[in-house]
């Protein structure tokens, strides 16, 4: 089973932990849980707390589902309540995580599922390309096309909760393991794809889940082991709001129904028991009204992490799996009866939960799950977990594809970015005679899907690895495609060039590198989900195969599959190298895609969402990987807001290609641009609203009898349930020792909040640009338009880089000759920077001081308009 390395990697970790630490009580040291050890935190790095927990219910565009949530929530009994809060325990149902189910309201055991690009570990559903393929598309429909057809599929395989999008990790770490299942290395980037994916993927009724909730850049040593303490990540409040929760503010705006909680610490804090993170600033800055779940096993306190606000645990074990233990469940239970959980925190979590199973209409003809995670057979145990299982259908191999081939295919071919085109190079003609070498041009070895999550590096490279991948219905190869459209090519599927290849002047070869990563629970070729062995560099020989091609033909096309960044210095330059195609993970469609725009169909129109460095050292020495085996590492981020090209930009360096770059077989013209105000911009937004009214319930503490074993169960061995053997001696008279700065007055409401997101009127529309884009080459093709602004530095009173991404829109297909007008809206918190004293987001007033850049890419040199508040706009 798939779901085997998983769950070994994960046991053997948690039984070397309790070995080191013997765990105390469940309910014991909320500030830690078991966790006493770690470094001093840097002392200008701090976590204020935030308590209590503020309820949800009180934004316009959730009343309807908070209304039917207090009524079904009010007649609950304990145990009923406790169930929608606890997993049911490791390999305990069908999916990857299932909560208890209370029956009586029609509330089944929720399914919760990966991931971010399609369904984990069951079968006849599409494999999409990756995030940071999607992000590479520009194109805001794609996005919301391909979020539906993920909840779509997920829908039609009964997924209650599909976990996806991912905005966290950001891209801080070029080779941190899985930045490719975001959508690039910009904050507006990720928040405007997430918010077009989530809403696709409601639209169908399923709850999305954005993650990881946050700052979870490294995947080596972010969960705790014998060893040490998971990282923590070192943050001031600037940086935080102005980079990495910005996706997340933008998720939350477009109504997100989860949240999952990463597994590091933030300024020294767990972030599932982070009291300022989840009740501060995402609750109650940020409005959410949905549900925070901890990703699995992140969860290491009970009383703490519910208190700072945590609503759902998963997988529902506690620190070891399997041994019947748990955080919640029966100890939540016994927590409400003793009190030191208020059960008006118990409510607020499942109220949140009801209410967004209430949001997307799942009590209304919402399917049951009829795949399972833990096995392709058609029968078998249906707790897979326990000894003693009773066995019945567990897969019923339902197809949800539908025609999802056409938008994974569009996504895939949209994203490849085409880097170098000398003398017109690409695209081929049908008639070439084409020698093709590299294994990824062609199929895994050992057959599709043979490596487990995706756990190797074999063949064509269509996504990373771990538990955001998708099992490949099919895959069409690379070596494929090509033949298939054309009779003229040769296939060397070897990453050494072969000795014996007959070569003419007119052959042109067709070289495939990539380079992989993915999720800390599997090391491929000594990489430890972070490219830790292959650095930046193509795996596989890749660099010296582009350069052995080079050498022997006079012209060399190379088509890279990659993870991310990638260095291409010792071939990039050759003469004979005469164009370069970033695929990125393309998904089942690999090679028809490529064919696509290999032979002319399609003019490349993918631009990166990254930027690739001359070599490594050009990066600030903070985003490196942290590699180290003593105490809690503590990773600072020192850079701050300059990673990525607000790095490259404020340091004065030229990189090899610049975010945002990508060629295309015809040109375009930028023109008649017009600059024009909305709503007038003042120095700080205007007073929020106060919030509205909460479901309020009785506070009494309920009868112990409803957390009573009920006499005609039949008990499943291992399974966590919400009952207790004793319910009359839950109840205690010891003092409990609640986490420093705990306390049950609310704060005063945040002056940067007021609704989904935060104050409403950060999306007031400051300013519009509209411009004319012009088909000006022979070829027809899409042109993507980036808008990236400039604040005045003397009037922000902080340091700033000399351009940031606030918006994009990308055309239609416009033939030779063609036009098409262009649209681009910047609000409020386009042109904002975060004011740490006020707490709130400051701006120029009325804009003064601003100018805007339209262009290509980020670079100075792709710029085709500047407009400047006050000014006319002008072509550059």
């Amino acid at each position: 089973m798939a779901i085997g390395v998983l769950y070994y990697a994960v046991l053997l970790n948690s039984l070397v932990w309790s070995l080191h630490a013997p765990l105390t009580r469940n309910f014991d040291d909320n500030n830690g849980g078991t966790l006493h050890e770690r470094t001093d935190l840097p002392a200008e790095y701090t976590t204020p707390d935030y308590y209590p927990t503020p309820s949800g219910g009180w934004v316009d565009e959730w009343v309807d589902a908070y209304e039917k949530a207090q009524k079904t929530v009010r007649n609950m009994t304990l145990a009923e309540k406790v169930n929608l809060t606890s997993g049911t325990g490791y390999l305990m149902g069908p999916c990857v995580g299932n909560t208890g189910s209370v029956l009586r309201f029609g509330i089944p055991n929720l399914c919760l599922q990966d991931g971010p690009l399609g369904i984990r570990n069951t079968e006849n559903n599409t494999a999409f390309p990756a995030g940071i393929t999607t992000g590479a598309t520009w194109d805001k429909e794609l996005m919301y096309a391909r979020g539906v057809a993920i909840g779509e599929e997920a829908r039609g395989k009964g997924i209650n909760v599909q976990m996806g999008p991912v905005v966290g990790p950001l891209g801080r770490k070029p080779r941190s393991g899985r930045i490719w299942e975001g959508f690039g290395a910009d904050p507006s980037l990720q928040g405007i794809a997430a918010a077009e994916s989530i809403k696709g993927m409601q639209s169908t009724g399923v709850i999305a889940t954005l993650k990881h909730y946050i700052l979870n850049e490294q995947e080596m040593y972010r969960m705790t082991n014998v060893l040490q303490r998971g990282y923590s990540s070192d943050i001031d409040d600037r940086t935080l709001h102005e980079l990495y929760l910005w996706p997340f503010a933008e998720g939350v705006r477009a109504g997100v129904g989860s949240i999952m909680a990463s597994y590091n610490d933030v300024n020294g804090t767990l972030a599932t028991q982070n009291s300022m993170l989840l009740n501060g600033l995402l609750k109650d800055e940020l409005g959410f009204q949905g549900f925070v779940v901890s990703d699995w096993y992140a969860q290491f306190s009970g009383v703490g992490s519910a208190l700072a606000g945590l609503d759902m645990t998963m997988p529902g074990d506690g620190s070891v799996p399997l041994l019947g233990d748990s955080f919640w469940n029966f100890e939540l239970s016994r927590a409400i009866l003793n009190g030191t959980v208020p059960v008006e925190r118990l409510n607020d979590m499942v109220t949140r939960i009801v209410a967004t199973w209430y949001k997307m209409g799942q009590d209304r003809d919402y399917p049951l799950p009829n795949f399972s995670t833990n096995t392709e057979d058609a029968t078998g145990p249906l707790y897979p977990g326990a000894l003693f299982s009773p066995s019945g259908v567990v897969n019923r191999f339902v197809d949800v594809q539908a025609d999802h081939n056409i938008v994974a295919r569009s996504v895939a071919r949209d994203a490849i970015t085409l880097l170098k085109n000398t003398n017109n190079t690409l695209p081929l003609a049908r008639d070439a005679t084409l020698k093709i070498f590299g294994t990824d041009a062609g199929p895994n070895s050992g057959g599709l899907n043979s490596c487990s999550d995706q756990g190797c590096n074999n063949g064509v490279l269509t996504m990373g690895w771990g538990s955001g991948t998708s099992r490949l219905p099919y895959l069409i190869t690379p070596q494929e495609a090509i033949a298939d459209a054309t009779s003229g090519a040769e296939f060397y599927i070897t990453d050494t060039f072969p000795a014996s290849v007959n070569i003419t002047a007119e052959d042109i070869a067709i070289v495939f590198i990539n380079a992989d990563s993915g999720e800390n629970y599997i090391t491929v070729e000594g990489n430890p989900g972070d490219r830790t062995s292959a650095n930046l560099y193509a795996w596989h020989n890749g660099d010296q195969l582009v350069q052995d091609a080079a050498s022997r033909f006079n012209t060399v096309v190379v088509v890279v599959h990659s993870v991310g960044p990638i260095i291409m210095e010792t071939w990039i330059d050759l003469p004979s190298v005469k164009a370069v195609l970033l695929a990125h993970l393309p998904g089942q469609e690999a090679g028809n895609s490529l064919a696509d725009i290999l032979f002319g169909d399609y003019s490349p129109s993918g631009h990166l969402t990254y930027t690739i460095p001359h070599n490594e050292s050009e990066y600030p020495t903070s985003v490196g990987l942290i590699d180290q085996w003593t105490s809690q590492i503590q990773d600072t981020y020192s850079e701050r807001i300059y990673i990525d090209y607000r790095h490259f930009l404020t340091a004065n360096i030229t990189p090899r290609y610049p975010f945002g770059y990508g060629l295309s077989y015809t040109s375009f013209e930028f023109s008649d641009a017009k600059l024009s105000a909305g709503t007038i911009l003042t120095q700080y937004p205007p007073a929020r609203v106060a919030k509205g009214p909460t479901p309020a319930y009785p506070t009494s503490l309920p009868p112990a009898s409803e957390v009573a074993w009920p006499p005609d169960l039949d008990r499943i061995w291992r399974y966590l349930y919400p009952y207790l053997d004793d319910p009359t001696e839950a109840t205690s008279t010891t003092p409990y020792p609640y986490p420093t700065g705990y306390t049950t007055r609310p704060h005063p409401v945040p002056r940067a909040g007021g609704s989904q997101g935060g104050n409403p009127a950060l999306w007031d529309i400051i300013f519009t640009i509209d411009l004319t884009v012009t088909n000006t080459g022979q070829h027809s093709g899409r042109a993507v338009v980036q808008l990236y602004v400039e604040l005045p530095l003397d009037t922000m009173g902080v340091d700033l880089p000399p351009r940031q991404l606030r918006q994009f829109e990308k055309t239609s297909i416009l033939s030779p000759g063609e036009k098409e007008s262009v649209s681009l809206s910047i609000t409020r918190k386009d042109l904002s920077v975060w004011d740490v004293v006020t707490q709130d987001w400051l701006a120029p007033i009325g804009g003064q001081g601003v100018k805007f850049w339209i262009g290509e890419s980020v670079a100075s040199e792709d710029m085709r308009i500047l407009c400047s508040v006050g000014e006319e706009c002008q072509n550059i």
